[in-house]
């Protein structure tokens, strides 16, 4: 079982990025998956859900708007397209199944977010 995010990049505010979530070793189809973030100092953050037909997302407050989660189950592989980034949004992101217990976390990506 293995979760590898990636696209995390420097970016200036109001900027876009794009991550990816590559699943592998469970049925990605079978489970609501979420983003999440952990800013410098501060505890890990739900950020959005979808679920597993990728019929049904939710947000965070503080990303919605701005923020769109997908999935291809296809692929095994789930993204998070985020535009107008702010100085705020700076935080290393996760993936993860929605269930308990959690999959093993990977190493997450980092995104930055500064003039």
């Amino acid at each position: 079982v293995q979760l590898v995010e990636s696209g995390g990049d420097l970016v200036q505010p109001g900027g876009s990025l794009r991550l990816s979530c590559a699943a592998s070793g469970f049925t990605f189809s079978n489970y609501d998956m979420n983003w999440y973030r952990q800013a410098p100092g501060k505890e890990r953050n739900w950020v959005a859900r979808i679920t597993g037909s990728g019929g049904v997302t939710t947000y965070a407050n503080s990303v919605k708007g701005r923020f769109t989660i997908s999935r291809d189950n296809a692929k095994n592989t789930m993204y998070l397209q985020m535009n107008s980034l702010k100085p705020e949004d700076t935080a290393v992101y996760y993936c993860n199944r929605e269930l308990f217990p959690k999959l093993p976390w990977g190493q997450g990506t980092q995104v930055t977010v500064s003039s």
